[in-house]
C-alpha cells in the first residue's frame, strides 16, 4: 500500500480518504492476503467488484500496481513458491477490479 500511496499515478484513487481510512484499506488487504494464502486471517471487506466499482482503474493501473506488489515482494524475501501462490490470487481478482 506503501507504494502505491507514494505513486502519482494512484493518487486520484485515495482523493478524499482519510489517514485512518488508508490504514483501514491498508489493513483490509493484509488481511485478505492473509486469508486467502492459508494465513489466520479472516478478510471482513467488501467482494472485489464493490470495492473497486467506479474507480475506472484501467490495465495499465493494474500493470503498474502489479509492479509494486513485485517489487514489495522482492523487497521482503518472499519465497518464490508464496510470490507466485499471491500473484496468483491476485491474477484471479483481475477481472473484478479493471473498468477500462
Amino acid at each position: 500500500m506503501g507504494r502505491l500511496l507514494s505513486d502519482d499515478r494512484f493518487s486520484k484513487f485515495f482523493t478524499g480518504h482519510s489517514e485512518d481510512s488508508k490504514k483501514r484499506i491498508r489493513q483490509h488487504i493484509l488481511d485478505q492476503f492473509c486469508a486467502a494464502t492459508g494465513g489466520p486471517c479472516i478478510y471482513t471487506g467488501r467482494d472485489m467488484k464493490t470495492s473497486h466499482k467506479g474507480l475506472g482503474i484501467t490495465e495499465g493501473d493494474w500493470d503498474a500496481a502489479a509492479k509494486h506488489l513485485v517489487a514489495s515482494l522482492d523487497k521482503f524475501k518472499a519465497p518464490e513458491k508464496e510470490k507466485k501462490e499471491v500473484l496468483a490470487f491476485v491474477t484471479s481478482l483481475k477481472k473484478d477490479i479493471i473498468e477500462k
